[in-house]
């Protein structure tokens, strides 16, 4: 966002304009979202507290009783900063517990998403007595303490009910720490002109349909069940549902056909579930890459229900081998954790990693001191040569070469067994069809949360989420 400052003001939009633009951006959501009332502004020694002054300007114009508190002296202010406060024409007064006195809604303008540092001081205890008193919040860009980029808090940060930024969202209001704080997130244009974006190189997206959607469609008369794909699903023999639900997910998503292929001692329990997964056996991993010596098989899920063992671990690597484009779900992952460089080596075709974060650990060790999901994500992207989907309520999807989309349409119904299942197979469905790994993955989340979100909570379970897709996959092909 500093550059993209930098490159508004090369191309002659002023540092004051800018701020001017943005501060006011925040007094117009104040007044849009509250009544009249006593307003705390307090503003930072940089250019996050300059917003504030002009927002307190704007407020002030319009009637609203202010209290201004500073962090630092007025003549320490320097640049834009500066500019904002000289034309501020209340008193200033020192940042303190006490501008809080008589419960006011705070203007939480002291710092921005640039932080580097844990919030101490003074000014932690102002944001421990916001939070303890649950005081209404609208926070300038992010709320004081949430790291724009990784969305890790800084020691602390309030939790605003309304969060005004500028130009584009930064990662960190998408984090699951972000998402507890901002509240209401908001995206004011401040005049930065769009085609910075080029010039800054950004690789992340918010995920929505228009990303993806395209690939959905299949409008050719002429289309058939082996153009749509085929899937081959590991079953294992004792946890048979978690196959049986990808499979039927994978269907779901449009994958032409479905096969289980399952140890002999499993077979009746998968050939007497839904009659349209296809089933065969493979007690081995010879079994299981004679299987895909068919080229129609396409596609490949191992993972749901597969079992840690040898059976799995032969499997994925045979897969792999057999360059067929692979989705990677739960044991899969688990079985290569002690060994992982084995498992990276191997992938030289389209693969999808589908972790949770133990399983995330348990793969990407050396990862874990990483700051925020979304570098985590895209590290672990780049070390594995797969796509990986970092999962959680703040899903994050990144291919090798650093794109990345990060999913918030989601439901905390989705904490459920099976859910995981139904994600991997819905992914597994869309890669049959030669949908590319990152978008295959960002359509995945996207319909997941969608189907979740459109059932409701409470009483979500895995299997209502299957039921759930057609609605799903209308709703993103005519979403806007």
């Amino acid at each position: 966002m500093a550059k993209a400052d930098a490159l508004a003001v090369a191309a002659g939009v002023s540092g004051p304009t800018l701020m001017e633009a943005a501060g006011r951006a925040v007094a117009m959501a104040v007044m849009r979202s509250h009544r009249r009332c006593p307003v705390a502004v307090l503003c930072g020694p940089g250019n996050n507290g300059g917003d504030g002054f002009v927002a307190a300007r704007h407020l002030q114009a319009a009637g609203w009783p202010l209290r201004v508190g500073l962090l630092g002296t007025r003549g320490k202010l320097a640049g834009d900063a500066a500019w904002a406060a000289a034309g501020w024409q209340g008193p200033i007064e020192a940042l303190s517990t006490t501008l809080l006195d008589n419960r006011p809604l705070v203007v939480d303008a002291l710092f921005g998403a640039g932080l580097s540092r844990a919030i101490d001081g003074i000014a932690g205890e102002v944001i421990d007595r916001i939070n303890s008193e649950r005081l209404a919040v609208v926070a300038v860009d992010v709320p004081s303490g949430l790291h724009g980029d990784s969305g890790e808090v800084l020691g602390r940060a309030p939790f605003a009910e309304r969060t005004v930024t500028f130009f584009r969202a930064k990662p960190g209001h998408y984090s699951v720490a972000g998402l507890e704080r901002c509240g209401v997130l908001s995206v004011a244009d401040i005049g930065t002109p769009n085609r910075v974006l080029d010039r800054i190189g950004a690789r992340a997206w918010l995920n929505e349909p228009r990303l993806w959607r395209r690939h959905l469609l299949r409008e050719a008369v002429d289309d058939y069940k082996y153009a749509r794909g085929h899937l081959t699903i590991l079953g294992g023999a004792t946890a048979t549902g978690a196959a049986r639900m990808a499979a039927l997910a994978a269907r779901r998503a449009g994958a032409g056909l479905v096969t289980i292929t399952t140890p002999r001692s499993a077979m009746p329990i998968y050939q007497t579930a839904d009659p349209g997964n296809l089933v065969t056996e493979s007690d081995d991993a010879a079994a299981f890459a004679a299987l895909l010596e068919d080229q129609r098989r396409n596609a490949v899920l191992v993972g749901p229900g597969s079992g840690i063992d040898e059976r799995t671990r032969q499997a994925v690597l045979a897969a792999l081998g057999a360059r067929r484009a692979v989705v990677l779900d739960a044991d899969a992952i688990t079985v290569f954790a002690s060994a992982p460089a084995g498992l990276f080596q191997a992938i030289r075709s389209p693969t999808l990693l589908t972790p949770h974060e133990g399983e995330f650990r348990r793969l990407f060790p050396d990862l874990a001191t990483v700051a925020g999901k979304l570098e985590r994500t895209r590290a672990a992207a780049r070390l594995s040569g797969a796509t990986v989907l970092l999962k959680g309520p703040d899903t994050v999807v990144a291919a090798p070469d650093g794109r990345a989309v990060i999913n918030v349409h989601a439901s905390p119904a989705l904490a459920t067994a099976g859910s995981g299942d139904v994600l991997a197979g819905i992914a597994g469905g869309l890669i049959a069809q030669g949908i590319a790994p990152l978008a295959a993955g960002a359509a995945a989340a996207w319909l997941h949360g969608e189907s979740a979100l459109r059932f409701g909570q409470p009483g979500l379970v895995a299997e209502d989420l299957i039921g759930g897709l057609p609605g799903a996959l209308q709703a993103a092909i005519r979403v806007n």
